[in-house]
């Protein structure tokens, strides 16, 4: 299992939404050990959710929590798409959760606008809203799941090149490069 270690410089380079985003797709089981489900009770779901959801909203209702637990893997089906079609069809039915949300524009001040969900729940239009946002700023793409299968956490790639592969390089990369390296030195005919 992986340390996620999110201190340091990274993490001063990763926006508040993509955090937020990152955060809610982290709330799915995955890993090796398996870790739990973060939307299956309110109390723990409340933490998750709290950047999509204004002070004061009231408590979601278990149906909420259902719709919003599609919507993670309607999300994490974008993020791990099998091949083009799969992508295609993810984000249809990514655009079925967003075709509910309202939204208006708010002006808190003279050089500021914003875009808020305008009725109904707030916290999916507000997770459809700062997807939107991450993807209309270009940092979208930046969202990715570790290529360790066995852990498969969401990190946001802070990387020029945008190519890192792993969550944590020292536990995930190291791992799969190990396990590589053995599968290469057991195979017959192979150099030793």
């Amino acid at each position: 299992m992986t340390n996620h270690d999110t201190s340091g410089e990274a993490v001063r380079r990763v926006p508040a939404d993509a955090a937020a985003i990152v955060d809610f797709l982290n709330s799915r089981p995955h890993a090796t050990p398996t870790l739990p489900d973060t939307l299956a009770s309110q109390e723990e779901a409340a933490r998750v959710l709290r950047p999509f959801s204004p002070d004061g909203e009231p408590m979601l209702s278990d149906d909420d929590l259902r719709g919003l637990r599609t919507l993670r893997t309607d999300l994490m089906a974008v993020v791990t798409p099998a091949d083009p079609a799969a992508e295609r069809t993810a984000w249809e039915r990514v655009s079925q959760h967003s075709a509910g949300a309202t939204f208006r524009y708010a002006f808190p001040g003279s050089a500021e606008v914003r875009v808020e969900p305008a009725a109904g729940p707030t916290v999916p239009g507000s997770i459809i809203r700062s997807v939107a946002e991450l993807i209309a700023s270009g940092n979208w793409s930046r969202i990715k799941a570790c290529a360790n299968a066995a852990c498969a956490h969401v990190f946001y790639d802070t990387t020029r090149s945008r190519t890192q592969r792993w969550d944590s390089y020292e536990v995930c990369g190291n791992r799969v490069n190990v396990a590589a390296y053995r599968t290469r030195r057991t195979r017959p005919g192979q150099p030793a």
